[in-house]
């Protein structure tokens, strides 16, 4: 079996599960949401998405470390502060926030359902091996750190 660990960039595995989501929500029946609803949904999820996947670049563009979800082991700082004093991955956070939005906007419990295969592939196949190099690299203070603050929210 081909190992999937680190090789979909997630804003590609992102584009991917909204596009399912679509794809369900046309094979499936919907929920009776009133236009104006759907669109606000959309558009809040999105936009507290978009504040958690920013203030994770920002923090880590302020620390000069590597964002590339692709080559954890080129991280140069271990980033504590910030919103990573309240979530360990707050760009991917941020991503199921968009996602949950769509999900909304789309008005379809299968399609907002995959989002939980979303927070499963992240967990499997990024943010396990992501934080493998991280404990690699910073030991001690990763471990403390993982101690503290939860993955997700």
């Amino acid at each position: 079996m081909i190992s999937l660990e680190l090789k979909i960039p997630p804003v590609l595995l992102v584009i991917t599960f909204a596009m399912l989501m679509w794809a369900i929500s046309w094979l499936s029946p919907g929920i009776a949401v009133p236009l104006a609803a759907r669109i606000t949904a959309l558009l809040v999820f999105t936009a507290i998405g978009a504040c958690f996947s920013v203030s994770g670049v920002y923090c880590f563009n302020k620390a000069k470390t590597t964002v590339n979800p692709i080559t954890p082991n080129a991280a140069s700082a271990l980033v504590t502060s910030g919103i990573y004093r309240h979530t360990r991955n707050p760009m991917y956070v941020g991503f199921l926030f968009a996602l949950i939005g769509w999900g909304l906007f789309l008005a379809n419990l299968y399609a907002l359902a995959l989002t939980l295969g979303f927070v499963w592939y992240m967990n499997r196949f990024q943010i396990q091996p992501e934080e493998q190099a991280l404990d690699s690299l910073f030991g001690s203070d990763f471990l403390a750190y993982k101690r503290e603050v939860r993955r997700w929210l």
